[in-house]
């Protein structure tokens, strides 16, 4: 049982510190300053009070936050950690979660003096470690190790005046003596450095760090450059017939980032050049028209139905072309990041050629690992979602995707990659 003595109840007599967890100063340049490694659990009305640190952290022009964390609600405000003049109105730094997105936000008595977002949610009740990093140069806000967010504004500790107010879980200022934005789930630690910490420091802050190509979709996902996202693969990613009208995949994905996330004037661009009857043989082949052609930022590849029912294309085929797919996205200019999609399951009664499709997805897996690309298994999504049998509901003819099918897809799409809203017209879309 995780120690709860060291919370606080909002409203309850002061804890001090020494009664859970460690939160100990360190030498300046050494290590963190402050380093609070005990988890607690909280319950939306409780925090950590660590304001006998705060004068330690008040003079910091430079350095870094660490805090990792798991919810276990959906809250439109919850703090991670947040430091201020209980005094004052409105004279805070905060690291927190809005909505889901990782925010970080500097006022000085009701003037604000940074405050920034990220696109990407972490709300998702998985273990996340985030970092802010502050120095002349800028603010950078990352997940997992690795960066998702930038700019060169900057403002830290010692930007906000008269800071004895430091906690876990909650911030407080005048005119909220209770405090507010109360956090529910685990903190599982929460540190303070005086100096910028290195990407290969952050990663190793990170129990469970980031593929670093997943920070760079996160930081195009947070960006407002225009991006062009290119969606390859046979006739699923195609959405062709199957679909009975309704939206693809490929196009829910397209209203998610073009519109929802609300991107300056929409100029994300997402390109189909899924072909029905398409293999990995043929998508290396053609690969200059397919992908080369638009000049990519992100490049989804989703192939391997048609391969395990073509002859000459068995698994160690699949396996070199799915290897030529990846270091060829990689190649072009600017590097564009490749993400491999695996094929869903299919009917093995109506589709008894392709009963063995499991390995083709456990080869695209085994690929992805070793070539450090992001893999999304819809194949055992789809699998675990349904008792492990074949959601049948799901296809159109015990092979394609049908209309739910494809919404099933974009929503494993959505939440590997971390933008899911439970609001969104496009997570909450029903189908009948």
């Amino acid at each position: 049982m995780r120690r709860r003595s060291m919370l606080l109840a909002a409203g309850a007599a002061a804890v001090s510190t020494q009664l859970g967890g460690r939160a100990f100063a360190a030498a300046p340049g050494s290590g963190p300053i402050l380093d609070h490694d005990t988890p607690v659990d909280l319950d939306g009305s409780e925090y950590v009070d660590l304001s006998n640190q705060a004068g330690a952290l008040a003079p910091l022009t430079t350095g870094t936050i660490v805090v990792t964390f798991r919810t276990t609600s959906h809250n439109e405000a919850m703090t991670l950690l947040s430091a201020s003049d209980p005094t004052a109105p409105s004279s805070n730094i905060t690291l927190n979660l809005s909505g889901g997105a990782l925010q970080f936000s500097v006022r000085e008595k009701g003037t604000v003096l940074i405050n920034v977002m990220t696109r990407t949610r972490y709300d998702d009740g998985l273990r996340h470690t985030v970092a802010v990093t502050v120095d002349g140069s800028g603010t950078r806000l990352s997940a997992g190790g690795r960066t998702v967010f930038e700019t060169a504004r900057h403002s830290f500790f010692g930007n906000v005046s008269r800071l004895s107010a430091l906690a876990l879980g909650r911030n407080t200022d005048s005119d909220h003596p209770g405090g507010e934005w109360f956090c529910t789930g685990t903190i599982e630690r929460a540190a303070v450095w005086d100096r910028v910490l290195s990407e290969s420091e952050l990663v190793a802050q990170s129990p469970r760090p980031d593929l670093a190509d997943l920070g760079r979709i996160s930081t195009i996902l947070n960006s407002n450059t225009p991006a062009t996202w290119v969606v390859t693969g046979d006739s699923i990613t195609h959405g062709a017939l199957h679909t009975h009208g309704w939206r693809s995949y490929p196009e829910h994905w397209m209203e998610r980032v073009r519109w929802e996330l609300g991107k300056p004037k929409n100029r994300d661009f997402m390109v189909d050049s899924g072909v029905s009857g398409a293999t990995s043989a043929e998508l290396v082949a053609r690969f200059d028209e397919r992908v080369t052609a638009f000049s990519p930022h992100v490049v989804s590849i989703m192939i391997g139905t048609n391969d395990i029912a073509t002859s000459g294309l068995g698994l160690d085929a699949y396996r070199a072309n799915l290897v030529s797919l990846v270091r060829s996205v990689r190649a072009l200019p600017g590097s564009p990041v490749p993400v491999l999609q695996s094929p869903n399951p299919v009917d093995p009664a109506r589709w008894p050629g392709r009963v063995n499709l499991s390995q083709y997805a456990q080869a695209m897996g085994e690929v992805a690992a070793q070539q450090n690309a992001v893999f999304i298994d819809h194949y055992n999504d789809w699998l675990r979602g349904n008792g492990g049998q074949v959601p049948l509901s799901l296809l159109s003819d015990g092979l394609h995707p049908n209309e739910r099918g494809h919404h099933r897809i974009v929503l494993k799409m959505i939440k590997d990659l971390r933008i899911f809203e439970a609001s969104s017209a496009v997570c909450s879309l029903s189908i009948p």
